[in-house]
């Protein structure tokens, strides 16, 4: 693989200032990228109101009776029918769970440990409940694969990234837009280069990441996915995530290029993903203490490594005699060898270990008081909001693990996790076929170009069907499985794709306006009378504030739950239609197909 980026000679720099010109006049004539509609105008209360007679839309959409204003929670639930309040502009940005101000007012958190990073929801009555706004001159978002190099500064207006990160090539201001030239703090000339040196310390110079036997990676701080955008020639698929810290807006910018990614850290709690799920853990300057407090940060990246599974360790330990780098550096060799991962290679300014495959050192370590074990039952619950713990888990039991094969006969692999469960290979592949059906279906019900869609998240995945049935299409898929269900995440894993557990009683770790496309197959009747807070309401409104405007809901469940959901769909500012589609019984079962409108505050 040759490198991408070049300092670029004075033609190129002309190409690329023509290039951007074409980018920024394409939005206005509708032909690069998708077409913008004029947005639809939700009217502030009349007494707020300017008049504005240039505008004919504030004369024309009376429809649109929604009110400004700073709505909360309240018990019992109430949807107005005017339609719900939307948010004042400065919550454009709004996440319910990584919300600074809340967390601020907390007294018990370890911040030592940056546990105020992590996932933490307000008490119902302190969430808002009012539709979150886009910005102003908010643009329907730029298309893949264009956007994993451009996208449009108005919908992540913020400059700091560009200022203090710049000179590491992650952002650079391109007039109307944000240019990405796929650099990073470890990698300032290019994943591309950077990719291919790792690939290099992986096989002793005789191949790829791929032919090393990496399918899926875990992303630890990530920045703006870079390295994630570039792995994907390699068909290497990554899970990316960072805090919302001072880095502002990472993550939101990621997955406006149509990177997948969420909002994590590693704090006090495991992450949100099975164990032996990652070939590759992989840390550039990811401002991670994997030293600190006996390597239980480490020991979670053991959790998540599959056997023979690379960390990849980027950071100046590893090349640096100064200040306390040495110290550290040696801290890191102790807790390594005791948990008798191998240094396998070390060049410039990256170290990799390989994690092992036969457990016999690791018990002796054990033995000898170097280690603790964890109980072997702990490694069947899922892991939401768990507690690091500060051990390692032994594959002793040889009949659980598995050789899996590359991608992409990856995906229709029967795993012996899926046999854990309870499914046959009849069911898998009768499962297989119906999300076939189903994806063709639907595609056909959305009448729009497949490019129109890139980031799609299926809010309860079950075995990851109806990824697998997109694996061909230039999307990428986040599988959520509710952690209250069937724990079918290991078998998502195992197929090559990526996911997370969540409790959709409580909102998402994303920005607003994330998704292009949500799938939500009998997501509602699952959660229908469990406890309060957790209403159809609340799992509505936090899928209008993850969807894009002109972005497409997928809903089928009991013909009752989507009686409710057409009824309160006008509310949420959706259009609704409603289809017959055959389930896997054969029998028909309706569908909603929604779709929200592209509207702005004036």
């Amino acid at each position: 693989m040759g490198r991408w980026w070049s300092p670029p000679e004075p033609r190129s720099v002309e190409l690329l200032l023509l290039g951007v010109a074409l980018v920024v006049a394409s939005f206005y004539a509708g032909t690069l990228f998708q077409s913008s509609a004029s947005p639809a105008v939700v009217l502030p209360p009349s007494g707020s109101r300017s008049p504005d007679s240039s505008n004919p839309q504030v004369a024309d959409d009376a429809e649109f009776t929604n009110r400004v204003a700073a709505t909360y929670r309240t018990t019992p639930i109430s949807v107005p029918d005017h339609g719900l309040d939307v948010c004042p502009l400065e919550y454009n940005e709004y996440v319910p769970c990584h919300d600074a101000a809340y967390v601020s007012s907390l007294r018990n958190l370890d911040r030592s440990r940056h546990e105020d990073l992590e996932h933490i929801c307000p008490p119902r009555e302190k969430r808002l409940f009012c539709l979150v706004p886009p910005p102003n001159d908010y643009k329907v978002p730029i298309r893949w694969p264009t956007s994993r190099d451009y996208v449009w500064r108005s919908n992540v207006n913020h400059s700091r990234l560009s200022e203090v990160k710049g000179g590491q090539n992650w952002v650079h201001e391109s007039g109307k837009l944000w240019w990405f030239p796929g650099g990073g703090t470890h990698f300032k000339h290019g994943a591309s280069e950077y990719i291919e040196r790792l690939g290099n310390m992986t096989t002793n110079s005789t191949g790829d990441l791929s032919s090393a036997g990496v399918v899926q990676v875990l992303d630890v701080g990530c920045g703006v996915a870079s390295f994630s955008a570039y792995l994907l020639p390699l068909d290497i698929h990554t899970m990316s995530f960072a805090p919302k810290d001072g880095h502002e807006n990472q993550i939101q910018f990621a997955l406006e290029r149509g990177i997948g990614a969420m909002i994590s850290v590693l704090a006090t709690k495991q992450l949100p993903y099975p164990g032996n799920s990652f070939e590759m853990v992989h840390c550039s300057r990811c401002r991670v203490d994997w030293h600190e407090n006996d390597g239980i940060l480490l020991k979670e990246v053991d959790r998540l490594l599959r056997p023979n599974g690379y960390f990849v360790y980027s950071a100046p330990p590893a090349y640096r005699k100064d200040k306390d780098f040495p110290i550290i550096w040696e801290k890191l060799i102790n807790i390594t060898t005791a948990m008798c991962w191998k240094l396998i290679a070390k060049h410039v300014q990256t170290a990799i270990w390989i994690k092992p495959e036969d457990e016999s050192c690791r018990q002796k370590n054990a033995d000898m008081k170097l280690l603790n074990i964890c109980n072997p039952d702990d490694s069947s619950l899922p892991s939401w909001k768990s507690s690091l713990m500060n051990c390692v888990r032994l594959n002793t039991d040889h009949s659980k693990l598995q050789k899996l094969p590359p991608r992409p006969d990856r995906l229709l692999f029967y795993s012996r996790s899926l046999e854990r469960i309870g499914v046959t290979p009849e069911k898998f592949e009768n499962n297989n076929q119906f999300w076939r059906d189903q994806v063709r279906k639907y595609w056909s019900l959305l009448g729009v170009e497949k490019t129109n869609i890139r980031n799609v998240m299926d809010m309860n995945a079950n075995y990851g069907g109806f990824a697998m049935a997109l694996s061909t299409d230039p999307v990428w898929i986040m599988n959520v499985v509710p952690h209250t269900m069937i724990n079918t995440l290991p078998v998502i894993y195992d197929r090559g794709l990526i996911g997370s557990y969540h409790d959709w009683c409580q909102p998402f770790s994303t920005y607003p306006r994330t998704y292009d496309l949500l799938h939500a197959f009998h997501l509602f009747s699952h959660y229908q009378g469990r406890v309060e807070g957790c209403s159809l309401e609340d799992i509505l409104l936090e899928i209008d504030r993850i969807i894009r405007p002109q972005g497409f809901i997928i809903i089928r469940d009991e013909n009752t739950t989507l009686s409710r959901i057409s009824d309160l769909a006008p509310r949420f500012l959706w259009d609704v239609t409603t289809h017959t589609l055959e389930n896997e019984e054969d029998r028909p079962e309706q569908v909603l197909i929604c779709r929200k409108k592209f509207w702005a505050i004036i």
